[in-house]
């Protein structure tokens, strides 16, 4: 089962039981369990999707075209860079250039500490600052750089990526047309993406994670309305 349906539906069964049974404690903490579980929910929720009135929503819509830049950014600034292209120059005779062994050593840590930094400078930052900070998203720091490598790796492995980097090993001044062309390319892959494509992924992604801020927000939400309730 859904681990946040599964964390509401414990919850609501507190506040019902607890309103049924005419028992404070039980209520109060289905009632503390279940706001936790809702607030973290809704906070998941509002990466992806827009929320008519609540400022801030549809965080990954809303920052599209920084993603799409900051793609572009790694990829001209980490594979496409002289050094490199100087060791493609050495393979140009081949009929393909496997960019696999160069992505895997690529550190795609910035991407994700990027990634990061744009959720908390929002206005979810709040939000998030109160069940753990940024810390409640470094789980998700393994599987976000796994898909990227993942990525890349299949854009590079393209043919028509590989058929015109192999045509323009042959030219002159081919360092600096390289760079020129590979950045066309890219721009033209990432203006195939949508908004939608690209919240798809990284929902799917890490929808598992972020669930347990949800399970985890009862939980703590819990505790708090046992807390309270024992001191009333």
């Amino acid at each position: 089962m859904n681990k946040s349906l599964f964390t509401n539906l414990i919850a609501t069964l507190f506040v019902l039981v607890g309103y049924l049974m005419v028992q404070p404690i039980i209520l109060t903490i289905g009632l503390f369990a279940l706001s936790g579980a809702i607030t973290n929910w809704l906070a998941v929720y509002m990466l992806f999707e827009k929320v008519p009135g609540l400022y801030g929503s549809g965080v990954v819509p809303n920052r599209f075209e920084e993603f799409k830049a900051g793609i572009k950014h790694l990829m001209m600034e980490q594979f496409f860079t002289q050094e490199n292209i100087d060791r493609f120059l050495t393979v140009s005779d081949s009929k393909s250039i496997d960019l696999t062994p160069v992505i895997e050593k690529v550190d795609l840590t910035p991407s994700f500490d990027a990634l990061v930094s744009t959720v908390e400078k929002s206005s979810l930052g709040g939000m998030l600052a109160m069940f753990g900070g940024v810390e409640a998203l470094m789980p998700l720091k393994e599987p976000f750089i796994d898909k990227m490598k993942q990525s890349l790796i299949e854009m590079s492995q393209s043919d028509q990526f590989n058929q015109i980097l192999v045509n323009e090993l042959e030219q002159p001044n081919v360092i600096a047309d390289i760079q020129a062309k590979v950045a066309n390319i890219v721009d033209q892959r990432l203006d195939e993406l949508t908004p939608d494509l690209v919240k798809h992924i990284i929902q799917d992604m890490i929808k598992k994670h972020l669930g347990w801020l949800v399970v985890w927000g009862g939980v703590l939400g819990g505790v708090i309305g046992a807390i309270a309730a024992l001191i009333h």
